[in-house]
């Protein structure tokens, strides 16, 4: 364990938060915050909980020793190896590390255990105070299944499918279940019931391949999540995913606070986020958040969860599921309304009411003045399936100015290790209007540099320059449809080996440098770097 020294904070935040809160108070009760994550999460709960005057805990594996997270937290505890069931999934150690640095509450951030109703719970056992839904509710919503009950007991439409795992094991389970996706229709989707993210997930549209799929499916569903319980769902084609922002508190009060479009995705793993959604109305939005509060009502939720939605064709609004914690996508809700969750989230697990702000947030949801879009920058070669590729990040130059905000966890000379997710950062713009903002949210990818690894930088300058997108028509497939490297790589070979002539012929002085993305974003081929064409 390390500590630094005694931070001043305490004593700015006294001044900066002179201000009451709507209820009067200025700073939740907690003296001390474990966050129990690591990169751009942790480093964004550390500077809510600095402004609070609140102190910080990191935790860490070996791999995120030197990381920017560590440095900017108060005190850091060490918990084991890099891969994540000996670090960062270590429920033990990690509320051992709470005891043992004084800390009162722990924040679950996103991924790892935010979601383990085991994890909340142990944490509360401590008597520590955990950040996040209560473990009742997390148990109740991390089971897609149960979570597809309660929405319909609330009176909120689902996408026709099952409530029931897949029988397995015999040939009368196989029976039984091409009798079932006879039943609901094809195209289907097999789907883990233990999680999400696309594991455990799998499209089925012939029924000669419906039994190969299930026992796949089953099987990732087992390694990723330890159950490998999956079920069918219809798939509804063309439709876009939209989610609904959360919040409620201990007093029985639920919001929604606006909308997020998450359709730009691949393999169900979302890329860019938007809010408000584009093109709904203001009674589509009204009639949206109506049902996300409905289903959060039902289980009784208290602090931060995003509902998730379907958004057919026909206008139709399909529950998916509930993440019962703080999303990556976030910051997005921020800029639109003007709050900080994390800020709302502490007070609330300090036990305080909905603030002033988040009420008022509530009430204007349905009538956003704002837009906002967050890029997820990831280090992965987007011309080679978006395979990660961890690291030496050579140099890291982030944009800036009016309306752009960075959400990062690294700096540079960092170390992307190939243990964990490969996002690095996400870039946020915001602005009076869509258009506007997707101008600035191409200014920011056109200012950012980086070297040393293969990051997604081109596929974002693709995709704000891509008529689909830019003109809203977004639906889930959009990426797999239209996403095609090979006129970019090839480009970007073009360059790279005209840029060395250039220097050979002395008419070029300064020839290809590590710098991966530079250039005006009309030109979607920079930021290749030219080895992976090679």
């Amino acid at each position: 364990m390390r500590t630094r020294a005694a931070s001043t904070a305490t004593s700015r935040c006294d001044r900066v938060f002179a201000q009451r809160r709507g209820e009067g108070v200025t700073r939740p009760s907690f003296r001390r915050v474990l966050v129990a994550n690591r990169g751009e999460i942790a480093v964004r709960i550390f500077r809510t909980c600095r402004e609070l005057g609140i102190e910080t805990v990191a935790v860490y594996s070996d791999a995120d020793a030197r990381a920017l997270h560590v440095r900017l937290a108060d005190q850091a505890v060490r918990l084991g190896p890099p891969p994540a069931p000996e670090s960062y999934l270590r429920a033990d150690a990690i509320v051992e590390a709470a005891l043992a640095t004084g800390a009162d509450a722990i924040h679950p951030g996103y991924g790892f255990l935010s979601e383990q109703a085991s994890f909340g719970a142990a944490v509360e056992a401590a008597g520590l105070a955990f950040i996040g839904p209560a473990p009742e509710t997390l148990a109740s919503l991390g089971d897609k299944l149960e979570a597809r009950a309660t929405a319909t007991a609330a009176g909120v439409p689902i996408v026709p499918g099952m409530f029931d795992p897949l029988p397995t094991g015999d040939a009368a389970a196989v029976a039984r279940i091409e009798e079932l996706a006879a039943d609901i229709g094809y195209p289907l989707l097999i789907k883990a019931a233990a999680g999400g993210g696309g594991r455990g997930m799998r499209r089925v549209d012939d029924p000669a391949d419906l039994a190969a799929s299930v026992t796949a499916a089953a099987r990732e569903s087992e390694q990723a999540f330890g159950d490998g319980s999956v079920y069918l769902e219809r798939l509804i084609e063309g439709g876009r995913h939209i989610e609904v922002q959360l919040l409620g508190d201990s007093l029985g009060n639920v919001v929604a606070l606006g909308e997020r479009d998450c359709s730009t995705q691949r393999r169900h793993q979302k890329l860019v986020e938007e809010a408000p959604a584009p093109g709904l109305t203001r009674d589509q939005r009204e009639e949206l958040h109506a049902l996300a509060v409905k289903v959060a009502r039902q289980v009784g939720l208290r602090n931060a969860a995003t509902a998730e939605f379907l958004y057919a064709a026909d206008g139709s609004f399909y529950f998916l599921e509930v993440n019962a914690r703080l999303q990556v996508e976030h910051g997005v809700t921020e800029l639109v309304t003007g709050l900080d969750l994390v800020r709302e989230q502490l007070f609330i697990a300090a036990g305080e009411p909905l603030s002033d702000a988040v009420n008022t947030a509530a009430e204007r949801a349905a009538t956003p003045e704002r837009h906002a879009i967050e890029l997820r920058i990831s280090a992965e070669d987007p011309a080679r399936d978006f395979m990660p590729v961890p690291g030496v990040v050579t140099r890291w130059r982030e944009p800036a100015g009016p309306g752009v905000r960075m959400d990062s966890g690294l700096e540079q000379g960092w170390q992307v290790p190939g243990d964990y997710d490969p996002m690095l950062s996400k870039v946020l713009a915001v602005a009076p209007d869509r258009d506007a903002c997707l101008a600035r949210a191409r200014r920011a990818v056109d200012e950012f540099e980086t070297g040393g690894v293969q990051t997604t930088l081109p596929f974002h300058a693709w995709l704000l320059a891509h008529p689909e997108f830019t003109q809203a028509r977004l639906r889930t497939d959009m990426v797999e449809r239209d996403w095609d490297p090979e006129p970019l790589r090839a480009a970007a070979a073009e360059r790279a080996a005209d840029a060395v002539t250039r220097h050979v012929a002395g008419v070029d002085a300064t020839p290809g440098t590590e710098v991966e993305h530079s250039g005006p974003c009309a030109d979607p081929t920079h930021g290749w770097k030219p080895e992976p064409w090679s």
